[in-house]
């Protein structure tokens, strides 16, 4: 067996130069593949080079061109320019060109760099992200999200929100689209997937699944209603949302410091469902019109300002919230009704006696 000495003396040493080093910083840095990189140098060298032909008035067809090959060497950065395996790089391949290198390098990571951001939050399309916001734009505001800035435009800002420069909030990622600019990533504060986000980042039982979000009905700045379902025997899903003492619902509200949230229990039975959607209203009667997919709720009178809300805000996100129409009664209302309708009965019946009685009388 060889000493430990002689083992050492025959190990290879790498060497890692300044270019090596420098490229590998590049790459980890900004999460580009290090081989975009060198195409990048590629064609920034080949740029320069056209450059220097064009300044020395020097004649060269496109085809031509497109036959030059740029070979780099990864370890030591040396760049050499072949024409038909003819090495044809100019002695001293000067400082200009080093310089149009250098802006188009820059230009390509830049590209690259946003490439790979854009990938990377298309798969996070869905989720909720914390951001800040950056800088006015006109009626949009530009959020600073990590490794990127993204856009929240007027239709996804929430209107009763005052929003302040370097104000940290939580931002629901939209999706990515094609504007003037090229793509960007656009953030909300007004959808409803911001709600269920942050209920998964404050419930654990929604995270994992044992809790199930099954509809919001979302008025963004006002008032959310959100449906709750868990098929696990023993989980509560709306105490799993409130949380103990209201601790989890008031950690979503402090997200959303002018909205209130309504979680109710979801339920097959569309009747039922109703009655719960209209809450905080109870002993509430519902009567269902499935053809006209049409509901009748019946309050009593103390609670019918509940069951309505301000402006018809409740009953209007009870129907976003179960998909029915529903109509909204007081109980005095309701007996006035069919008491009415008895009134009406009694005068037809009195005539049909009338009419039997002058037909007896005809036939004596």
């Amino acid at each position: 067996m060889s000493p430990p000495f002689l083992l050492r003396n025959f190990m290879p040493v790498v060497i890692r130069t300044e270019f090596a080093l420098a490229l590998n910083q590049v790459c980890s840095e900004r999460s580009i593949d290090p081989e975009v990189v060198i195409d990048s140098i590629k064609a920034a060298i080949l740029a320069a080079f056209r450059k220097d032909l064009i300044a020395e008035k020097k004649e060269i067809s496109q085809e031509e061109l497109d036959a030059l090959i740029v070979e780099i060497n990864k370890d030591s950065g040396e760049a050499r320019i072949f024409d038909k395996k003819k090495d044809i790089t100019p002695p001293g391949f000067g400082r200009i060109a080093a310089q149009t290198a250098k802006q188009v390098i820059l230009q390509r990571i830049r590209e690259a760099e946003k490439s790979a951001v854009l990938k990377d939050y298309t798969a996070k399309v869905g989720n909720i992200v914390n951001g800040m916001v950056l800088r006015f734009d006109g009626p949009n505001i530009i959020v600073d999200i990590v490794k990127a800035e993204a856009v929240m435009p007027p239709q996804e800002q929430i209107p009763t929100e005052h929003y302040k420069l370097n104000q940290r909030l939580a931002f629901y990622i939209e999706g990515i689209r094609e504007t003037m600019r090229g793509n960007e990533i656009i953030v909300s504060r007004s959808h409803k997937g911001l709600i269920e986000g942050l209920f998964k980042r404050e419930v654990p039982e929604v995270l994992g699944g044992a809790v199930e979000i099954k509809v919001i009905a979302r008025e963004a700045g006002s008032r959310t209603k959100m449906a709750v379902y868990s098929s696990q025997a023993g989980v509560d899903p709306v105490g799993s949302c409130v949380g103990q003492k209201g601790v989890r619902v008031q950690s979503v509200i402090a997200e959303l410091p002018n909205e209130k949230i309504d979680v109710i229990q979801y339920n097959e039975d569309p009747a039922r469902f109703i009655a719960s959607a209209l809450s905080p209203a109870k002993d509430i009667e519902v009567i269902l019109n499935t053809k006209k997919q049409t509901a009748t709720a019946i309050l009593p009178d103390d609670q019918l300002s509940l069951g309505i809300g301000k402006e018809g805000q409740n009953v209007r996100l009870a129907a976003k919230l179960t998909g029915w129409k529903i109509d909204i009664k007081g109980k005095s209302e309701e007996i006035k009704v069919e008491e009415e309708k008895k009134e009406e009965k009694k005068p037809k019946e009195t005539k049909k006696k009338v009419k039997k009685a002058s037909k007896k009388k005809s036939k004596e």
